[in-house]
């Protein structure tokens, strides 16, 4: 098997056929309107002039269309995709399936935010891959759309009709999958469903969930560019389209586990500025916009001696250098030596967007996050957690949008409930409970997951509370660092396996938050091996596993 997909076969123009067919029916029809010429044609001098005159309409036409002929090879060359080899081959492919342009325009974003952050990466047509080729890249990102009634694209039905027809081997492989579609279609991003089941049953391994994207969704498309930047490990990778935030105000900020060996964990409480109403699901996101530290933006300012007082205008907005400073990456200083204020403004880019799980519903007042604090190896706060854990004071301002996340909203019904999750994770399980309690559905089973019970148990009093008044039927809890051998929320889960199996027999659903990395795919080994690989994959279709995992 070839290392790469073979070269396309040059085709005739079919451009070039049509001139020739439309030359050659003006010459049939000059000859056909030449017979009912009453006179023999006869040759006649057109004179000097006139001759210059053809001559130069001849020039300008050849010229218009030299200049089509170079501007389709520019564009050509500018579409070509990236040549990949054997011995160039990357340790990332970005493969995409388009109809319309758009997932290879989204394919070609990705695959270059990848090559930024310094990532070896191919970019390829779905349709010119097989399984093995796939087999031979340790991770793979697709980004395919649907067409006609769930259909693959055009490019893509011969990969479909080939490749997905049976299983591949693919154990070695994770994946990421961006399915574009439209809501309003009965099969909304069918392929990428599709393509998702072959890969999971193909043996491989989903890097994060299926991320679908209604109708070119901004927040969907930030919520793949926001795992894409923690894939790449270059968190500050500027937003796509940047989200249209409101102003918040920090209200309340609680360190929930003093004396944890972990980071520190805060609880915070945040509202709307201007007093409007609250307005969220449980299951739903807050994307903030981070910002530098006022620290960090006088030293840098000083460092260039500039005026951070000084007026620029960013994206037809005027404002001071200083608080376009503070919304944006810092640049190397030395890069922006002898520059204007607003030359420096022009050379700005905003910092990304963070996506924190929101613990609470309206109801309570105020939304409240629970954000561990991270820190880089050099001793700097995190962007996202230290703005909002370190260098925003309370009451501070604080840049906000609430993204809707149906796919994690609670059952509307009274079905039993598991929620499972570790860390941080707790924000989004306490909103559902919230919502499960105050409609009156009690039969909750919450399995979590931290490092100490001393320190670590987040809203203690408040489960607590909850399981006394019979709110939450099962409680099962794992600390790591509490006994001779570490136990994690997925081993207490696997030591419930048959009450796992009785609950979902009664038609419960299980909703999993938390990390990614070690909790998620431990979660659901065990859950294939409570109920199998086909039963998990129908109870995610039919809406009875869900997952908010980062």
């Amino acid at each position: 098997m070839s290392d790469v997909p073979p070269a396309p076969r040059r085709r005739f123009d079919l451009g070039v056929l049509g001139n020739l067919l439309v030359v050659l029916a003006l010459a049939a029809l000059a000859l056909g309107l030449s017979q009912w010429q009453a006179e023999p044609l006869r040759w006649s001098f057109p004179g000097r002039g006139r001759l210059w005159a053809a001559g130069a309409v001849v020039a300008l036409y050849v010229g218009f269309v030299a200049a089509i002929a170079v501007s389709r090879a520019q564009r050509a060359r500018a579409r070509a995709l990236p040549a990949i080899s054997a011995q160039q081959r990357g340790d990332w492919l970005v493969a995409f399936a388009s109809q319309t342009g758009f997932a290879e325009q989204l394919a070609r974003r990705s695959y270059d935010a990848l090559r930024s952050a310094g990532l070896r990466a191919n970019l390829a047509v779905l349709g010119s891959l097989d399984a093995a080729q796939l087999a031979q890249y340790p991770r793979v990102l697709f980004i395919v759309s649907t067409t006609g009634e769930g259909d693959a694209p055009d490019s893509a039905a011969g990969f479909a009709r080939r490749a997905m027809a049976q299983t591949g081997e693919l154990a070695a492989t994770r994946y990421g999958v961006l399915a574009l579609g439209d809501r309003e279609y009965a099969e909304y991003c069918a392929f990428g469903h599709r393509l998702d089941h072959w890969l999971r049953h193909s043996g491989a391994q989903p890097l994060f969930d299926l991320v679908e994207v209604d109708n070119g969704d901004p927040g969907a498309l930030r919520h793949w560019q926001h795992h894409l930047g923690l894939l790449a490990g270059r968190t500050d990778l500027p937003d796509w389209s940047a989200p249209e935030y409101r102003p918040w105000r920090l209200r309340e900020r609680l360190l929930s586990n003093p004396g944890s060996v972990g980071g520190p964990v805060f609880r915070l409480g945040l509202v709307p500025a201007d007093g409007a109403a609250l307005d969220w699901h449980a299951g739903d996101i807050a994307e903030i916009g981070p910002r530098n530290s006022a620290a960090d933006v006088a030293q840098w300012l000083a460092t260039l001696g500039l005026d951070g007082a000084e007026i620029v205008r960013h994206e037809d907005v005027q404002e001071p250098l200083s608080a376009l400073l503070a919304r944006s990456r810092l640049p190397d200083p030395n890069a922006m030596q002898g520059q204007s204020a607003q030359a420096v403004a022009d050379a700005l880019k905003l910092l990304s967007h963070r996506e924190y799980s929101i613990a609470s519903v309206p109801a309570d007042g105020s939304l409240q996050l629970l954000v561990r604090q991270m820190r880089h190896d050099d001793g700097r706060y995190g962007y996202g957690s230290g703005w909002l854990t370190h260098h925003a004071a309370v009451g501070a301002a604080i840049d906000l949008r609430i993204r809707s996340n149906p796919s994690f909203h609670a059952p509307s019904d009274a079905r039993p409930l598991l929620l499972i999750g570790n860390g941080t994770g707790l924000a989004g399980l306490r909103a559902l409970l919230k919502t499960r309690i105050a409609a009156g559905h009690t039969r909750n089973w919450l399995l979590f997951g931290e490092r100490n019970a001393a320190c670590d148990l987040h809203y203690r009093d408040e489960l607590d509370a909850w399981q006394a008044a019979g709110a939450i039927e099962r409680v099962d809890y794992a600390f790591s660092r509490d006994g001779a051998t570490r136990t994690y929320v997925q081993d207490v889960l696997r030591a419930h396996l048959d009450a796992v199996r009785d609950w979902i027999a009664q038609g419960a659903a299980v909703y999993v938050c938390g990390s990614l990395e070690g909790m998620a795919p431990g979660v659901e080994a065990v859950l294939h091996e409570a109920v199998g690989v086909d039963a998990l994959e129908t109870m995610a279709a039919d809406g009875r596993y869900r997952r908010d995992v980062y």
